[in-house]
């Protein structure tokens, strides 16, 4: 399983458009035959601050992810959100069941 943050600091006065904007990529790549979570969640320890947590099956979903149309569009729009550049971390994991 692949596990990635995407950090994103957003300029204050673009955060309700990019509330708004983003809303389709999670809808979109929720969808995505490789994907078991997608999940933006907002940073309580930093202003403006919001973190997409995503799981992907593998990296062949990851990439067919990345060249996805809804991915590619929110890329092209995220420097106007943004207040800082993307920071984004990837892991390899698996759950640990008890």
């Amino acid at each position: 399983m692949i596990i990635i943050h995407a950090k994103m600091k957003v300029n204050r006065e673009m955060e309700a458009e990019f509330l708004e904007s983003v809303q389709d990529l999670i809808k979109s790549s929720r969808a995505e035959a490789g994907n078991v979570s997608y999940k933006l969640l907002k940073d309580t320890e930093e202003d403006d601050t919001y973190v997409m947590v995503e799981q992907w099956k593998d990296q062949e979903a990851v990439g067919a992810h990345n060249a996805s149309s809804h991915f590619q569009a929110f890329v092209a729009q995220a420097p106007k959100y943004l207040a800082a550049p993307l920071d984004v971390q990837a892991f390899s994991g698996q759950p640990i069941r008890k």
